[in-house]
């Protein structure tokens, strides 16, 4: 399986000594941990479930309407 390199913007939350962040190319995908390690951990589910929300989203948006599928290689 291929990977892609994401890149993550990361705060320190003075009050409780969280980390927040969120996925530059998927601004919606936001989560937090205790440490940088499990807000990545924690990224990736919350991209995971982006991306299986989006995708059930527009399989409802097309309905019953045929459509092609092709795979998409991306470098």
């Amino acid at each position: 399986m291929k990977t892609a390199d994401l890149t993550i913007l990361i705060q320190k939350d003075p009050e409780s000594g969280m980390y927040v962040g969120q996925i530059e190319e998927f601004p919606a995908a936001i989560s937090q941990g205790k440490t940088i390690e499990e807000l990545k951990t924690n990224l990736i589910d919350a991209l995971k479930l982006l991306l299986n929300v989006q995708k059930e989203e527009l399989h409802k948006s097309y309905g019953q309407i045929k459509v092609l599928k092709r795979k998409l290689q991306f470098i």
